[in-house]
Order: structure tokens, then C-alpha cells, then sequence
């Protein structure tokens, strides 16, 4: 084990430590105001949508609504640095994901919050895969015929992104890497231009979110050739996992969790982690999610920074290889 891991090991149990250190208050019944939700991200996308379909159960299990507050911009950072300024007191929660959790620490030079030491985990959500796939009259049908055209035509093919530093920029740098190909990369604003692009032709590969890409696909506007999890999407049970396609040991997801300020009062953090647990665990909830693409997941607060721990030097070792920058 490393010197950076044992580091950020020490981070995460000094983390849970003080937080099962904090003592059980004498408060009003919490909540009894509305909380706030900050998003990272623009109002729409998935992650603003899947935040805004939990809250609404959760909102009915405590008893008090949930404002969802939209704070775009710098991959994260800004909506993760106004969370980590806000006070520690259970009102103020922010949506947590793989970007922000895991791959902007090696992404950026300098970030403006440190996720080990300034955030504490509330519970992990659930996950998604993204989905690879082609322009329709690119003359590929599978994985392996795009790995051959692609080393047919190196530095030919354009490879589209949702931006800088996304899953699926680094999902394809990593496929690129594993595969040996040289596909030129196309960042985007969003992953809606680019779908457009893909369908129109201007582009001709893409890495998405199947939420995303999946009425597209469905619609036979672009073409699935693979997906990026360890198994098989429940919405594309045909499509082969990348790996089962071609390319051995490939794997990449989209995860995302609730997380609070440090100094959270521990009563509150477990009183979430229970709500939201139960919350993933309802029907109707599974039912908008699966919708999505979109795994639910429950467990203990700690799953989701073990998560984030365990993806961490994947995701370095992605954004040194592509020489991704975004500062």
C-alpha cells in the first residue's frame, strides 16, 4: 500500500472518528425547517433529476421539503465549495458523485474544497453505465470492428465527450488505452450538442450515460455497441459489456451519493442515512430510477467515500494518461 493510500485511509477514519465522536445534541425535533440541496450541476441533467425524485420521498419520510439549488460550474467545484462553506447543521446537504468525489483531485491542480477532510458521507445512491456508441452509417456493427477501424484509421475517427474531465471523455481515454487506438477527442458543453453531432455525423463515437443516450439509441438514431459496467444494462440486456465485447477488464461507472459539511452532528448523518435507505428502498422510487438507468445502492454512510477511495488512483492514472486539463 502507498504512502498516498495509507494518507487517505488515515483522512477517512479520522473522518468517521469525528464523527462518531460528536455528541448526540439536545435539539428541536430535526428537521423542522426545509433543507437544502445543493446540485453541482445544471437544472435537467441526470444528476438534478435523480436528486429531485429522492427528495420528494425523502421529503414526505421527514416531514419537511427539500429546495434543490443548482450550482453549475467547474466540473463540481463551485456547487462543492459553497456546501463546504455552509454550516455544519443538517440543513445544508450537497449531492456527491464520482467527479467530485474521485476524479477532480487529480483533474485540477488546486481545488477549491478537499473532499476527505471538508465533507463527511450521508449514503451513496446508486450508479450508472455509459453506453458506446457509433453514428449510424459508421461501418462498424461491434466493439472489436471499431477497435479494427480505428487502428485502420488512427487519428481519423472523433470521439465526442460531454467535456473535459467526464466520465466519458476518460471512459474513452481509458478504451483508447486499453485498445491501443488513437481516436481524436471532441469536448462538449453537456452531452446534448453532442449526441446531436453524433446523430447528424459531425462526430462519430461517443461514451454517455445510458439515461442519457438510451431514447436515442431506443429510436435508432445512433448505435449501441457495448456498456461500460461490470454487467449488462437491464435496459440493453442484448448489448455485451465492453469487456465481454473485446477488451477484457474494462470498466467504468457513474456513481453519485449525498454527502454534508465536516462537523455534521452524527444523529443527523445516521437519521439521513436511515431515511435515505428507506427511500432507495420503496417501489416507486426504484421504479424512476431503473427508468434512468440508474442502480440503486444503500448501505452505511462509509460506502460512498469507499468508493470514492477505491476509484481515486483509477481515475489519476486515466487523466495522466490522456493529459487531461482543465486549469
Amino acid at each position: 500500500m502507498s504512502k498516498t493510500d495509507i494518507s487517505r485511509r488515515r483522512i477517512l477514519h479520522t473522518a468517521g472518528a469525528a464523527l462518531l465522536a460528536t455528541p448526540m445534541l439536545a435539539r428541536a425535533a430535526w428537521p423542522d425547517k426545509p433543507i437544502r440541496l445543493i446540485v453541482p450541476s445544471q437544472a435537467g441533467g441526470s444528476p438534478d433529476i435523480l436528486c429531485r425524485i429522492l427528495t420528494s420521498e425523502l421529503g414526505r419520510l421527514l416531514g419537511q421539503p427539500f429546495v434543490i439549488d443548482n450550482k453549475p460550474g467547474a466540473g463540481g467545484n463551485i456547487g462543492m465549495q459553497e456546501l463546504v462553506r455552509s454550516p455544519a447543521d443538517g440543513y445544508t446537504l450537497g449531492y456527491g458523485n464520482v467527479n467530485t468525489l474521485a476524479i477532480n483531485k487529480s483533474l485540477y491542480k488546486k481545488l477549491p474544497y478537499d473532499p476527505d477532510k471538508q465533507l463527511v458521507p450521508i449514503a451513496i445512491m446508486g450508479y450508472t453505465q455509459s453506453a458506446l456508441v457509433v453514428r449510424n452509417d459508421l461501418p462498424v456493427n461491434t466493439v472489436k470492428d471499431l477497435i479494427a477501424l480505428a487502428k485502420a484509421r488512427p487519428g481519423k475517427l472523433t470521439a465526442g465527450s460531454a467535456g473535459t474531465g467526464t466520465t466519458g471523455h476518460l471512459g474513452t481515454e481509458l478504451f483508447k488505452s486499453m485498445t491501443n487506438t488513437f481516436m481524436v477527442h471532441v469536448p462538449y458543453r453537456g452531452s446534448p450538442q453532442a449526441i446531436q453531432d453524433l446523430i447528424g455525423g459531425q462526430i462519430d463515437v461517443m461514451f454517455d450515460n445510458i439515461g442519457s443516450i438510451a431514447p436515442h439509441i431506443q429510436s435508432g438514431r445512433v448505435r449501441i455497441l457495448g456498456v461500460s459496467g461490470r454487467s449488462r444494462s437491464r435496459l440493453f440486456p442484448n448489448v455485451p459489456t465492453i469487456a465481454e465485447a473485446g477488451v477484457p477488464g474494462y470498466e467504468t461507472t457513474s456513481w453519485g451519493g449525498i454527502v454534508a459539511p465536516i462537523g455534521t452532528p452524527r444523529d443527523i448523518v445516521f437519521r439521513l442515512n436511515a431515511e435515505i435507505n428507506k427511500a432507495l428502498g420503496t417501489p416507486s422510487l426504484n421504479e424512476k430510477f431503473n427508468a434512468l438507468a440508474f442502480e440503486t445502492a444503500m448501505g452505511p454512510p462509509e460506502r460512498l467515500f469507499d468508493r470514492a477511495l477505491r476509484e481515486t488512483r483509477m481515475w489519476s492514472d486515466i487523466v495522466q494518461r490522456s493529459g487531461a486539463q482543465v486549469d
